[in-house]
């Protein structure tokens, strides 16, 4: 049996589930989130907890018992607390600022760069003086938030030599020695 997807799920105080045929909506303090799933897992909702059972041992029904279980807990969890993504944009002259869901990102180019931010997911920007500018994104939807950030890492990777970019707070980046003169 699945580690994961064995583990009953609670429901917090303040969340509802409505379950209908191959789909479960979530709705809590921050939010409305909804999940349809095939037949191969059976979804049951037993007092304050949530079990998901698989219906045969076979791989596909297996890989997908413990996929299941984790993409309802992420959404009881979501709506209950919510999810927080915080980004630092390490180098000389990199700042970040945003009006209402447009953040203006100046990363070393020619240009700004203006990227729309959809609206489940809010955005703060933090600019302290000698403090490298900060991303804080939050949401109620773990994936979601999570794409948005990849986006944002993509546009500046972190470079391995002096570590510029845009990375993820308390991300341990593997950095490179410089070249060495020769005699």
């Amino acid at each position: 049996m699945s580690r994961i997807g064995k583990l009953p799920i609670d429901i917090p105080a303040g969340v509802e589930i409505k379950l209908t045929d191959g789909n479960i909506n979530v709705r809590g303090t921050l939010g409305t989130l909804s999940q349809s799933f095939d037949d191969s897992v059976n979804v049951k909702i037993e007092g304050k907890q949530i079990i998901v059972e698989r219906n045969s041992e076979s791989n596909d029904h297996r890989a997908k018992h413990g996929l299941y279980r984790s993409l309802i807990h992420n959404m009881v969890l979501g709506v209950s607390t919510g999810f927080k993504t915080v980004q630092e944009l390490v180098g000389v002259g990199y700042r970040a600022s945003n009006t209402g869901q447009l953040l203006d990102l100046s990363l070393g180019y020619s240009h700004h760069i203006y990227f729309l931010i959809p609206d489940e997911v809010k955005v703060e920007t933090e600019n302290a003086k000698g403090k490298n500018p900060l991303i804080i994104l939050t949401s109620a939807d773990k994936q979601l938030i999570g794409q948005v950030a990849a986006k944002i890492r993509s546009l500046r990777k972190p470079e391995p030599y002096k570590g510029k970019g845009v990375k993820f707070q308390g991300e341990v980046l593997r950095r490179k020695a410089g070249k060495t003169a020769s005699k």
